[in-house]
């Protein structure tokens, strides 16, 4: 989504607040609910975005390149390994913005297709931000809902998670086998512009990484990361140090959709749809909700999507799961059906990868049709 449309959804929100359409006691409990979720979004793409300019991705693809020996088969072990680790720990945009380049460089530089690299980059992104509540906002969300913190989270989403990493990894491993077999030239390791950088970015990186599923405000020690790494560059690279670190354009998108899909509760949308999303927490009662949820995703994006169908799931962990099963192994037909998507798109265009969105459909359409009820059948045997 464009800035234009971001100042029309802000500009509206902004209208249903002034005016008391939204009622001031509704405002106050939105507020005090996404504050910090918002909080956690700034800070990780801080730390995340200093990271990359210190060179810590770039470092690990190069290692990354040893570490195949030449093998592309194992080189594209290693991707699927980092798109799901950077997705778990620092969220699905972080991966779309990130890791993307990173791999699709790393195959460019070893002479192999990037086209499937690049579309396990934005898969996994996508689908592996169901492990924890750090990995999406929309788990972020939930989890207050859910109750009892990343342990309680995890304990549902481990099952249906692990299908949303295999079934991708599996499917593009069978369409590109061909692109997917040979070897390759080990590319030279080049050094560090500032090896302190490096090294300390990647230390506050590794230390965050355990305090984001241990923590159950995982703000604190998001912003804590940021903030020494702010300080770190200030000392040695200032220039870095921008307002642009700030993702703001996804903010204002968030915090829009926030107030305006608040606002159509408060006015009736969750009576509307309490016939369509049913009550049960039987396996199909779940792929009900949860093929609503991925519906939801690619018609009108996924954050939306969560929250315009989380009264219909508040009341029962199972059925949350199931709609974050929708909403986040969903998103992979339609370019506007999650905003990693579209980061995704930005950054493979300008490293000259040609994306056709037609296939991109199709392909995804096949793994969303095998994933959802496979994941929400799981997640029903599970508990």
């Amino acid at each position: 989504m464009g800035p234009i449309i971001t100042i029309a959804l802000l500009a509206l929100a902004v209208v249903c607040v002034a005016t008391g359409f939204l009622p001031p006691p509704d405002t106050g409990a939105l507020i005090a609910r996404i504050a910090p979720v918002l909080g956690f979004v700034v800070a990780i793409t801080i730390v995340a975005e200093l990271g990359s300019e210190a060179g810590v991705f770039e470092a690990l693809a190069e290692r990354m390149g040893r570490w195949g020996r030449g093998r592309v088969v194992a080189l594209w072990a290693s991707v699927i390994v980092l798109a799901v680790l950077s997705t778990a720990f620092l969220s699905l945009d972080t991966t779309a913005v990130l890791v993307t380049p990173v791999v699709v460089l790393l195959a460019q530089r070893v002479g192999i297709s990037p086209i499937p690299f690049a579309l396990a980059a934005v898969w996994l992104a996508n689908t592996a931000s169901l492990l924890l509540p750090v990995s999406n906002l929309t788990n972020l969300l939930a989890t207050d809902r859910i109750g009892g913190g990343a342990g309680a989270f995890l304990a549902l989403s481990w099952a249906p998670a692990l299908i949303g990493i295999a079934v991708p990894v599996v499917l593009l491993s069978i369409l590109y086998r061909r692109s997917l077999t040979g070897s390759y030239t080990v590319a030279p390791v080049e050094p560090a512009d500032d090896r302190v950088l490096l090294v300390v970015s990647a230390v506050v990186t590794v230390v965050l990484l355990p305090m984001l599923v241990i923590t159950t405000e995982v703000w604190i020690p998001a912003s804590i990361a940021a903030v020494v790494l702010l300080v770190l560059f200030a000392v040695r690279r200032r220039s870095v140090i921008r307002v642009g670190l700030i993702p703001w354009n996804a903010l204002g998108i968030a915090l829009a959709l926030f107030v305006l899909v608040e606002t159509a509760h408060a006015h009736g949308l969750e009576d509307l749809l309490a016939s369509v999303a049913g009550t049960g927490t039987g396996p199909l009662d779940l792929l009900r909700l949860a093929a609503l949820g991925a519906l939801g995703a690619n018609g009108i994006n996924n954050l939306p999507a969560y929250l315009v169908l989380e009264p219909q799931a508040a009341g029962d962990p199972l059925r949350l799961m199931a709609l974050l099963i929708g909403v986040n192994l969903g998103p992979l037909v339609s370019p506007w059906a999650s905003l990693a998507t579209l980061l995704w798109h930005d950054r493979v265009v300008s490293l000259g990868v040609t994306v056709r969105w037609g296939r991109f459909a199709l392909m995804g359409l096949l793994a969303v049709a095998i994933m959802i009820p496979l994941a929400t059948v799981v997640l029903a045997l599970v508990h």
